[in-house]
């Protein structure tokens, strides 16, 4: 007699249904192992083999890296008994650093995987590499930054504080990218110094460590007004003969605008002349920007210069701070707070921050017909058999029609060459070439000396180099930055390539 049997509990299940079951159980496991291999191996591949936190890019932190070299072929970075060795400390802002204790830093970071030898662009021969007695090949980097023009700049600027953007307007390529202060990358990459110096660094209050070029945001002062110009001109809200009537008795008592009165007076002897486009630039007139603005609108402006690459990080191979022409929200009115703040805006002053790369990169912008070009430090990688991958140019932004540009061009052409130019931005001019540019003074506030600035490019007619220079606290334009980039623009064009 059989044992009584409660149902859902007692009864024996069938044997076929078990083993059934049992084997989608286990081909379920097979093909999740399978899916999680294939990601990991094949989608996350690259990521891993890269990422500087994998303990197997860890432990090469020691092995030997590829070398960094600039436009000629002079080495910047090379290891020496496991240690990297730096030429000097003027392109410690670019080249960055590779250090046992802390890691890597600038292009060493960016490129890391490639100067070890983890990357070599073929995604196929990245994937077998692991599978090889020698993983690592390092490659090395050649750069398009010329060494005689970078230690050029640092010279120039010296003690003082302040940043140089060179480049080719045509192409994108970094010439020049020069950060003061600076600092002693072979201190970092020497484990027996590394702690006390990057501790020195961090408490440093002159900020050795920021890459002012790329991450510095600055007052821009008058040299915005090339950004609030073109805005206006794209818009249809000014052309080249615009004049503002109440501007030439503007210049005594100021431009009211919402209870704020916007001054000027650093050019009466233009008198009772109401200035046009190509005028106001000449002789940077604020109350004329001011104007352009509060007609052009918050909302228009914003847009333009977003266009023209603010309110986002630069898309670069070091990281970038984002500029901005105003601290608010973007809306309707393009996030000011008020008319006032915009009238302030129009010539660079009240809440736009720009960095020195960004106002290179707007420059570059009228000197290449409208489009600015993606900007860049890496002409080549060089893999350890000798071949090389070289990158092309590639366009980053139009930000103007042709005929903006071309007004654009000869307004800043006067603004150094011209009768009244010639009076703030002589100094930038390179000896029989036709120099455009526009100079500019921050003003940051009582008891302050303003930031001196200076935009530009030669040959106007076919521009081979653009440089920003900024110099902190350094005065007005024709200061310090004015000189300072005729002479970096002379050397270039009369030395390093004339020869």
């Amino acid at each position: 007699m059989s044992p009584p049997t409660r149902p859902g509990f007692d009864a024996s299940p069938a044997i076929g249904r078990t083993v059934v079951r049992l084997g989608l159980a286990i081909v379920v496991l097979y093909a999740g192992l399978g899916l999680g291999i294939g990601y990991w191996q094949v989608v996350e591949a690259d990521a891993l083999t890269t990422d500087p936190l994998n303990p197997l890019v860890l432990q090469e932190r020691e092995a030997p890296r590829g070398r960094i070299l600039d436009a000629q072929g002079i080495v910047l970075a090379d290891t020496r008994d496991r240690r990297r060795v730096y030429r000097d400390v003027n392109m410690a802002n670019v080249i960055g650093y590779s250090s046992r204790r802390f890691g890597t830093a600038g292009l060493e970071q960016t490129y890391d995987a490639e100067l070890i030898g983890l990357a070599s662009g073929s995604p196929a021969g990245d994937l077998l590499r692991k599978f090889q007695r020698e993983r690592f090949k390092p490659q090395s980097l050649h750069l398009s930054i010329d060494a005689r023009l970078q230690d050029l700049g640092a010279k120039l600027l010296g003690s003082q504080r302040g940043a140089v953007v060179a480049l080719e307007p045509a192409t994108g390529r970094i010439l020049a990218f020069v950060s003061t202060p600076t600092y002693d990358p072979n201190a970092i990459a020497d484990p027996s110094r590394a702690e006390a110096t990057m501790a020195r660094l961090r408490d440093d209050p002159a900020a050795p460590l920021l890459d002012r070029p790329a991450q510095g945001r600055y007052v821009p002062g008058s040299v915005f007004k090339l950004v609030t110009g073109m805005a206006a001109l794209e818009n249809g809200v000014v052309t080249s003969e615009t004049t503002y009537p109440d501007q030439p008795g503007e210049e005594e008592d100021g431009y009211l605008v919402g209870g704020f009165r916007v001054q000027d007076g650093h050019h009466l002897f233009t008198g009772s002349q109401a200035l046009d486009f190509f005028e106001a630039i000449e002789v940077s007139c604020n109350i004329y920007f001011a104007h352009t603005a509060v007609d052009l609108g918050g909302g228009p402006l914003r847009t333009w210069a977003a266009g023209a690459g603010f309110d986002a990080p630069i898309p670069f191979e070091l990281p970038t701070a984002a500029s901005q022409v105003t601290g608010g929200a973007a809306g309707p009115g393009g996030g000011f707070a008020d008319v006032v703040e915009l009238a302030n805006a129009g010539y660079g002053q009240a809440e736009v921050l720009v960095t020195p790369l960004q106002m290179a990169l707007v420059t570059a912008g009228v000197a290449n017909g409208g489009t600015i070009m993606q900007p860049r430090f890496v002409d080549a990688i060089e893999s350890s058999d000798g071949a090389l991958r070289r990158f092309g140019s590639q366009s980053w932004r139009r930000i103007a029609s042709a005929s903006t540009i071309s007004i654009m061009r000869d307004a800043m052409v006067r603004a150094v060459e011209g009768r009244w130019g010639r009076l703030f931005a002589s100094e930038a001019r390179v000896e029989g070439v036709t120099t455009a540019g526009k100079s500019g003074s921050a003003e940051l506030g009582p008891g302050q000396r303003p930031h001196s600035w200076f935009v530009g490019f030669a040959p106007a007619e076919d521009p081979r180099i653009v440089v920003a220079v900024i110099v902190e606290h350094g005065g007005r334009g024709a200061v310090r930055a004015v000189p300072l980039a005729g002479e970096l623009m002379t050397y270039y064009l009369t030395t390093i390539l004339a020869g």
